[in-house]
């Protein structure tokens, strides 16, 4: 009972902190959901197991901010369309891919994306536009880039398609639109391919690296509160609110290093 509740309140504060600051969940429900499976003796697929579960409780986080987003009109469905054959197939190599290695290549590969993700949001680095969205092949590229590292970090690809965009001068609001609409097949994608790549023997509750009950905890708190995250943030300082959440993602990123070290 205690590891129900554990996810459920994890669900809840990834669900806000999205809602408020505009971030995937996965940053939060990867580090912290692997330390709760290794506690419960699943050392061995600790890591897969956070990331599949990250990836497939994003498929119902994003459907719900990609809905607020799109009765906005802050959606450019035709970038989805042209990013997402490169999204779907970056991603489901990637998680095909990671869940045939070992959890430490997959720990050093998230802990370096921490730091990245941390650095990034302390100093909301927006990288200056330097020219328009590329063609077909270029947003097939860029797509599969994009959802190769988010398969294997466990994410929604915003803090990898916001910046994109940027650089491609898409206005703020429009990028942070389309990466709602993005993460749904980074999600699929990534969920399919973890839930068909699991162990030799299967773990009990899961379908592949998919973890059933925590899935359904996360998803259940993350849906409940990200319409209040949301909300919050046009009444909270979010700039400094930021750097907090910055701070707590270089903490996890210290600790799972520690952890490595051993």
């Amino acid at each position: 009972m205690e590891f129900l509740a554990g996810y459920v309140a994890l669900g809840l504060f990834a669900g806000f902190v999205a809602g408020l600051l505009g971030v995937g969940g996965g940053l939060i429900i990867v580090p912290i959901l692997a330390w709760m499976l290794e506690q419960q003796g699943l050392h061995q697929h600790a890591m897969h197991l956070a990331l599949g579960t990250s990836l497939a409780s994003i498929l119902f986080t994003s459907m719900s901010s990609l809905r607020a987003h799109h009765a906005r009109g802050a959606v450019d469905w035709e970038t989805v369309k042209r990013i997402s054959p490169g999204i779907l197939l970056g991603t489901l190599v990637g998680a095909t891919l990671a869940a045939r290695l070992s959890g430490t290549p997959l720990k050093l590969f998230f802990t370096a994306f921490l730091f990245y993700a941390a650095i990034q949001m302390w100093w909301n680095f927006k990288p200056a536009a330097h020219r328009q969205l590329p063609g077909l092949m270029g947003m097939s590229t860029a797509g599969g880039v994009i959802g190769a590292v988010s398969s294997w970090v466990g994410i929604g690809g915003g803090t990898l398609s916001v910046p994109f965009q940027l650089w491609c001068n898409v206005p703020l609001h429009r990028a942070i639109g389309t990466s709602a609409a993005i993460g749904l097949p980074i999600a699929l994608a990534g969920a399919v391919g973890y839930a068909l790549g699991g162990p030799d023997e299967a773990i009990p509750g899961t379908i592949g690296f998919v973890h059933l009950t925590a899935l359904a905890c996360i998803a259940l708190g993350s849906i409940s509160t990200a319409p209040l995250g949301a909300r919050a943030a046009h009444a909270l300082p979010v700039g400094k609110l930021k750097r907090i959440f910055a701070l707590l993602l270089f903490a996890l990123a210290v600790r799972m290093a520690w952890t490595l070290s051993w």
